[in-house]
């Protein structure tokens, strides 16, 4: 038998790869093994993309590190695929991404890549809680109904085709948000450069103007006899961003903000502090840049892979007194497949902000947003440097498929995953001693353990039972989505 033929009926015998996702359940095929000459390569004939029906062709191609007229090396075909089928899902687009190959003969192939959209359009009512977090409006206030805004959330995540976001909310109720961005991430021909713009105007009923000795956010609330509302905020922002591969982007950003709040915030009595000047408003102008590299097998619910961070930024344009600060923060998260259902993720983040001295605005540490120990979500830790670890463990306990009893050709079933886990977290806020509260420069340790339900378009509940070193301890509940 003739070398080549040789070569193509090894390829025919072992080669039928086929790499797809659908909600982080991922399915290898035949896995391909290596042929005696692991130097032998195949020519990439064509590469075919199926189920784009809004989506641009070279968004998706974009996204794939070989190219037709490449050639791949055999062995190392079942890696490529993978690696492609990961960096399109990671855009965010799809439901679900399947890569195929046909062989043609002993030297060619053809790659099919099968995707199916997601939902792009999402104009929905909006009912959301004004405070910190879910556990925090019904533990503290009782889920009451008034605490809540409400109106209309436009969302379209794929405008042009190019993967172009524009977002407008216009909430009223408990506060107003009217505002709008429109962010582009591939704006010129060679899809390495975006842009972002967006504004915004807000008023409260309440602002958080002081934390107390116990890390609880004390609240200024409105006056009727004077105003419905206690501040305001308008703002414009502006960014630039380059990603010429696949992990790393650079984002350079300038915003503009005016700040307004009752005069009654700044007196003696309450937070003098909270400008860091005794005004009650401020115009703040910000520039920062941010690096990140990521480099994961799902971006909303990574289980294998790493992502990095580092950011710069400048508020105010004088050096001290006032608003003024320059910030530093940067993050590692790492996370590893143990085999055998089993995973494990270790999260890094620390921040510092210069100089000390700071506007009570700028004291933000640890318990906001995504920065807080799981187990002090009623708490508020202050500081112009934090470090936290959060280590994480657990286990895949069922992956599974229920069928809708209605027909929706892009969504035929709704997958289930469920993970049990067990964590524990370190922090530490540093502050200075003016400010110091009952946590601020201590080590700060909590644990616990709980479940992840992992479901429709990366739907992200968890549920979990912590303690920290108070002797608090109860049930939380954090929700995640993915769009």
């Amino acid at each position: 038998m003739p070398g080549h033929k040789k070569i193509f009926y090894c390829i025919c015998l072992f080669f039928s790869s086929s790499v797809a996702v659908g909600q982080n359940n991922i399915l290898l095929s035949n896995a391909l093994q290596p042929l005696p000459d692991s130097s032998a390569k195949l020519y990439i004939k064509n590469i075919v993309v199926k189920g784009n029906k809004r989506t641009k062709e070279y968004i998706i191609l974009r996204e794939i590190q070989f190219q037709k007229g490449d050639s791949l090396v055999i062995s190392t075909i079942n890696q490529q695929l993978e690696q492609a089928r990961q960096q399109v899902y990671n855009t965010t687009l799809f439901s679900e991404v399947k890569f195929e190959t046909v062989i043609l003969s002993a030297f060619d192939m053809v790659v099919t890549v099968d995707v199916k959209e997601r939902w792009y359009i999402y104009p929905v009512p909006q009912f959301k809680p004004v405070d910190r977090n879910f556990n925090e409006w019904i533990k503290t206030y009782n889920a009451s109904l008034k605490r809540v805004n409400y109106g209309l959330k436009f969302v379209h995540y794929n405008l042009t085709g190019r993967r172009d976001q524009l977002r407008i909310f216009l909430l009223t109720g408990f506060s107003r948000d009217f505002s709008f961005s429109y962010n582009a991430p591939y704006s010129n021909a060679k899809l390495t450069e975006g842009f972002v713009v967006g504004a915004g105007y807000s008023q409260k009923k309440e602002i958080p103007y002081k934390t107390d000795f116990n890390n609880k956010l004390l609240f200024y609330r409105f006056d009727s006899l004077r105003s419905k509302f206690v501040g305001s905020n308008f703002n414009i922002n502006a960014g630039y961003s380059l990603r010429k591969g696949f992990f790393n982007k650079h984002s350079f950003n300038a915003s503009f903000s005016r700040i307004t709040v009752s005069d009654s915030i700044v007196l003696p009595k309450n937070n003098p502090n909270y400008f860091n000047n005794n005004k009650t408003a401020a115009n703040i102008f910000e520039v920062y840049y941010t690096y990140q590299h990521v480099n994961v097998n799902n971006v909303l619910y990574a289980t294998k892979g790493k992502t990095a961070s580092i950011s710069i930024s400048k508020r105010g344009l004088g050096f001290t007194g006032g608003i003024n600060a320059l910030t530093v923060e940067a993050g590692l998260n790492k996370y590893y497949d143990l085999g055998k259902k089993w995973y494990s993720t270790i999260q890094l983040n620390g921040k510092i902000r210069l100089p000390f001295q700071q506007a009570y605005i700028n004291q933000r540490g640890l318990g906001y947003g995504d920065s807080y120990l799981r187990g002090q979500e009623y708490l508020v830790i202050d500081g112009v440097a934090t470090a936290l670890i959060k280590s994480t463990l657990k286990y895949k306990v069922a992956a599974f498929k229920i069928p809708l009893p209605f027909k929706i050709k892009s969504v035929p079933y709704i997958p289930f995953t469920i993970f049990a886990k067990t964590y524990a977290d370190l922090g530490y806020a540093f502050n200075k001693k003016e400010f110091v509260s009952n946590l601020n420069n201590k080590l700060l340790y909590t644990g616990g353990f709980g479940i992840d339900i992992l479901t429709f378009y990366d739907i992200n509940l968890r549920l979990e039972y912590s303690f920290n070193q108070l002797n608090q301890k109860g049930l939380f509940l954090h929700t995640q989505s993915g769009f």
